[in-house]
């Protein structure tokens, strides 16, 4: 019997009630369906058509990768919920970062980046990777250096006044929900430390230089367990990724994801947005899936 997972039941719940889709006759078929098609989670229309409107009529070379990078760079542009592009989810230092996948079911090529900042266009940074490089991830300011070599614009500050008053909201709430667990504050907002305090003489010298005893921690009523009860239910505001797959007039497969990552996530952090087969998979002898939810548990599992 197949185990109960609750990232795979996630994401599963999520592309069956939160999805937008386009299709019609005048393609290729097989298996009584009908190309081409395009779909994606959450009810981005506005990406949908974006992309539609390449496949559907052959701008911008019509296939299906091309389609991906159109919907999911309309849906960064448009800073869709927020949760996609620049100008959403801070982290826990108050910077967006961007990841972002392609993954072609034709050749199954894959090109993908992580925690790259300064750069918005991140679903073109991830087609740039897959297309001139032999690699399939860049992370970081390196994904930054490689995306802006190859013609991106950059360096643009991902940041925008309402990340920013989130954040600062979320900082005057003590830091409050966040994504720490088994840990105690040094102050109202970190930095953290485990609750096991070690017996490290130099760690502890360091510890009582702040002011901050073994014995004040041990009483410290402030311990961290996870706080992500915020993120447990489901609706279209707790989300962060688009998730999208077309299928193009010559039965060709592709997928792609774009997202700006848990909001407050511990800087650093990447969830399963770039993450083949963690956040979408595509082949063309078999088809595409992809998700939204809770990247941290989907990716443990790798549903796709």
């Amino acid at each position: 019997m197949a185990r109960s997972n609750p990232g795979l039941l996630l994401g599963l719940l999520l592309l069956r009630l939160n999805w937008c889709l386009a299709v019609d006759g005048g393609g290729a078929e097989e298996g009584g369906g009908v190309f081409p098609v395009v779909v994606s989670t959450w009810p981005f229309r506005e990406a949908v058509r974006a992309a539609w409107d390449v496949v559907k009529t052959g701008g911008a070379g019509g296939s299906a990768v091309d389609a991906v990078v159109a919907g999911c760079s309309a849906c960064e542009e448009l800073r869709c919920d927020g949760t996609v592009g620049p100008g959403g989810s801070p982290d826990e230092k108050g910077e967006t970062t961007l990841d972002a996948l392609i993954m072609n079911g034709k050749t199954m090529e894959i090109g993908a980046v992580a925690a790259m900042r300064y750069v918005k266009d991140a679903i073109m940074a991830a087609k740039l990777v897959m297309e001139h490089t032999g690699h399939t991830l860049l992370v970081g300011e390196k994904a930054t250096s490689f995306a802006i070599s190859m013609g991106l614009a950059g360096p643009t500050n991902l940041s925008s006044p309402e990340s920013i008053e989130k954040w600062s909201n979320w900082r005057q709430n003590n830091c409050q929900p966040n994504f720490w667990k088994n840990v105690a504050p040094a102050g109202n907002c970190g930095p953290y430390h485990p609750i096991n305090i070690p017996k490290d003489p130099v760690k502890s010298a360091v510890w009582e230089n702040q002011g901050i005893t073994c014995q004040e921690w041990l009483q410290n009523d402030n311990l961290l367990e996870p706080t992500s009860s915020h993120f447990n239910s489901v609706n279209r505001h707790n989300h962060d990724t688009i998730s999208m797959a077309v299928i193009d007039k010559m039965g060709h497969v592709a997928v792609g994801t774009s997202t700006n990552g848990a909001t407050f996530k511990i800087p650093g952090r990447v969830g399963d947005g770039p993450i083949p087969g963690s956040s979408a998979y595509g082949d063309d002898e078999v088809g595409a899936c992809g998700a939204t939810g809770d990247g941290d548990i989907m990716m443990r599992f790798l549903p796709w």
